[in-house]
């Protein structure tokens, strides 16, 4: 990614940690109150993770992380942006929860974290900020341990080919590393927000290039879902359900993948023949 990506990324995301702070899609008084910021399918696909370490990249504001701490797991927390950082430190010292959070960028993480982990967690909405997936894929690799796990959830591809808030093809699904400019203003956890840093920019990451990626990083793929659900009112016709605090179509609209997760562990040695990317 250049510099202008990256900058114009950062002082977009500086700015929103303080909004999203204070907002109620992130909820953190009720995080202090017990309540996980993870989903029950989360849970489950990931497995026992008390005793084991896990690094979270890109973990912004670290509620995420902090709900892995309060499983049980020794966790690390890293994103580029410090105002995101100074909430996730706080956040953790009103918990009382042990964790670690590092400023970096995510192709840094190996230099600034110095040391491997049993577990690799990154959560929804983190790809799309990167532009160099092989890259990417490589940190993963170098951060495990052998015989160590990625856990990685994330909104669907497919859903970037639609209009914002309807179901109108209006983008390319392959787009070959062509960055998606945006200057929206607010925040999907604030659409009222006032924002200045509103210019930002997104890759659309085919399936198919993130799991070549890790499967020519050395990693082995274990499992892969893709979910008709996600966690926020992406279109308008969504439903929130309450039961597990995702939006859904209603029952007679056409189901569409809206969110896949995977789990990759990595091999004790990287493949000698790859996979191509597509």
């Amino acid at each position: 990614m250049d510099d202008h990506h990256r900058n114009a990324n950062r002082s977009a995301w500086d700015e929103l940690a303080p909004i999203h702070a204070k907002s109620e899609f992130y909820d953190i008084e009720g995080f202090l109150d017990g309540t996980s910021a993870l989903r029950g399918f989360e849970l489950a696909e990931m497995g026992e993770v008390a005793g084991r370490s896990l690094v979270h990249l890109q973990c912004h504001i670290g509620l995420d992380t902090l709900s892995w701490a309060r499983r049980g797991a020794d966790v690390v927390g890293l994103d580029f942006s410090r105002p995101a950082i100074e909430v996730a430190r706080h956040v953790a010292r009103r918990a009382g929860l042990d964790a670690r959070f590092e400023v970096a960028d995510v192709y840094d993480a190996v230099r600034a974290l110095d040391r491997r982990f049993d577990l690799v967690y990154t959560g929804i909405g983190a790809l799309c900020w990167l532009d160099d997936l092989p890259g990417w894929a490589k940190v993963v690799h170098d951060l495990l341990e052998p015989g160590g796990r990625l856990y990685l959830v994330e909104i669907h591809p497919f859903t970037d080919v639609f209009a914002k808030d309807e179901l109108r093809v209006e983008h390319h699904y392959f787009d070959r590393g062509v960055p998606f400019r945006d200057e929206t203003p607010g925040t999907y956890a604030d659409r009222n927000a006032i924002t200045r840093h509103n210019l930002t920019y997104e890759w659309t990451h085919t399936i198919d290039s993130v799991l070549s990626s890790l499967l020519n990083a050395g990693l082995k793929l274990e499992s892969f879902a893709e979910h008709d659900f996600t966690v926020f009112k992406q279109f308008s016709d969504l439903e929130f359900d309450p039961t597990d605090r995702t939006f859904r179509f209603p029952p007679d609209h056409a189901r569409l993948p809206l969110m896949y997760s995977l789990r990759a562990e990595k091999l004790d040695a990287a493949p000698t023949v790859g996979i191509a990317d597509q």
